[in-house]
């Protein structure tokens, strides 16, 4: 007899995700969550990466459902019928983006980020940034507010707000885009394959500091930053087949 799949309900902290975690523990039941074979997330897309996050090292699949304020990497919530979709559930998955930052005091951070790096001004004064790609200097000064690196999965945050390209999941590919670039005023971002490792360093940088972000990790004053895809891990979201990420991406390229 096939033993029934062991779920995990983990919800944000806020009404809708409660009352929702709560009738579904009293329908299916509940796991701790190191010891589950799926973890339903239920809120939005920012608690969704909290989650990816909090079990980066497990490659435990995580099923999310909307209780929160965007939803885009999330399903459509429903109480019933919850054991056959995870059933019949499409699987994604994706590899995040290392970190490696620097700081002007010559620390080094490491952080993993499933949407984005990014790197921002701290101050009034542009950033200035000198861009490498394997090794080979692309960009000897960006004058900037920010740039950011992106993965296809994060493709639609922040990086589609900048006007980054939107990038489908399996077009193995990151993308490299400005934040207000002054200088080169033109230069509009570029895509690269996502085995390219992306080295950003700050010049000036005292006088015009500039923090990265992976994600939620933020390192203040960094002079380096080293960005490359992490092959060892792996994510696994679920989606219900016939509204799939895959498909949402590409309906967002031609949304109105």
């Amino acid at each position: 007899m096939k033993r029934r799949q062991r779920i995990a309900f983990v919800a944000a902290d806020i009404p809708a995700a409660r009352q929702a975690r709560q009738a579904l523990i009293r329908r299916y039941g509940q796991t701790p969550p190191d010891r589950a074979d799926v973890v339903v997330a239920l809120g939005g897309d920012g608690f969704m990466l909290q989650t990816l996050h909090r079990h980066l090292g497990r490659g435990v699949p995580i099923f999310g459902m909307h209780r929160g304020s965007i939803g885009f990497l999330l399903n459509e919530y429903r109480e019933t019928g919850l054991v056959e979709r995870l059933a019949r559930a499409t699987r994604v998955k994706i590899h995040p983006l290392r970190m490696v930052a620097t700081t002007v005091r010559g620390t080094r951070r490491t952080a993993l980020a499933i949407n984005e790096v990014s790197l921002l001004r701290q101050k009034r004064q542009a950033a200035k940034i000198r861009i490498l790609v394997d090794e080979v200097e692309r960009l000897p000064e960006l004058i900037c507010d920010g740039v950011l690196l992106s993965t296809p999965a994060g493709s639609t945050a922040y990086n589609l707000s900048a006007h980054g390209p939107i990038l489908p999941l399996g077009a193995n590919l990151l993308a490299l885009t400005p934040i207000s670039a002054f200088r080169p005023h033109h230069w509009r971002g570029a895509l690269l394959p996502h085995t390219a490792t992306v080295v950003f360093e700050m010049l000036e940088d005292e006088k015009r500091p500039v923090s990265a972000t992976a994600d939620h990790t933020e390192v203040r004053d960094v002079t380096r930053v080293e960005v490359r895809e992490d092959r060892s891990i792996a994510l696994t979201f679920l989606f219900d087949p016939e509204h799939n990420l895959e498909e949402r991406v590409l309906k967002e390229q031609f949304a109105p």
